[in-house]
């Protein structure tokens, strides 16, 4: 039988775990927006400082690796419990990548600052604000238990891969023109490149979210929504 003080142990262990995923989740979508603004508002000193916070997002995903391994070492854990570590180390992995997206981002933002403004850089709002809502729905439906949304974004990816398609249709059009602007248009290109990829990773969170709260793995199987 667990001694008392061990189960008080282990519920803190766990809530520190979900803690720090979560803090981790917020500063990876705060990254990303930012540099979607830096991008937008021609900010190179806001594109510098969400390259040198992604430092902070890498420690977030270290510690939290070193805290599911005690969990797993030292408590053993089953069932629900062992879901909950498993899933918030990979979806921890899945926030550094987004992080590590968003760090691009603001890269290209920062070069495209240096040359006159291009207004056709306001066509990458709509998949921002897709890839966004999708990203705060996945953290949601970690945080709150919702396997339901969780095995939603799949679908609603869909429509961000549409209009990665067309916007990268654009843009290529745009460099065939030969207006003296083909490096920005290959910017903005890799940038909708970033923000699909984004979609792609909040699903992935939602997956994980779904395989902890209903014990599915919907990565194998054709129909991803819940009944």
């Amino acid at each position: 039988m667990h001694t008392p003080h061990i189960l008080h142990d282990f519920d803190q262990a766990i809530s520190a775990l979900r803690g720090e995923v979560i803090s981790m989740a917020g500063k990876a979508r705060h990254n990303l927006e930012r540099a979607v603004r830096a991008l937008l508002e021609r900010n190179s000193e806001l594109a510098n400082a969400v390259i040198a916070d992604d430092d902070d997002v890498d420690e977030h995903e270290r510690h939290i690796d070193h805290l599911g391994m005690e969990i797993l070492v030292r408590f053993h854990p089953m069932a629900t419990d062992l879901r909950l570590v498993v899933s918030s180390m990979k979806i921890s992995m899945n926030l550094e990548r987004i992080s590590d997206h968003a760090t691009s981002i603001a890269k290209r933002a920062r070069k495209m600052s240096s040359s006159a403004e291009l207004l056709d850089t306001t066509l990458i709002e709509p998949l921002y604000t897709m890839a966004d809502h999708l990203l705060r729905d996945a953290i949601s439906a970690y945080s709150d238990h919702d396997a339901t949304l969780g095995a939603s974004l799949h679908l609603r990816d869909k429509d961000l891969d549409r209009m990665h398609k067309e916007a990268t249709a654009t843009f290529g059009t745009r460099i065939e023109q030969s207006n003296g602007r083909s490096q920005d248009y290959l910017h903005l290109i890799l940038v909708v490149r970033s923000l699909e990829r984004v979609g792609d990773l909040a699903v992935n969170i939602g997956e994980d979210a779904v395989f902890l709260e209903a014990a599915r793995d919907l990565r194998h199987e054709s129909n991803r929504e819940l009944t």
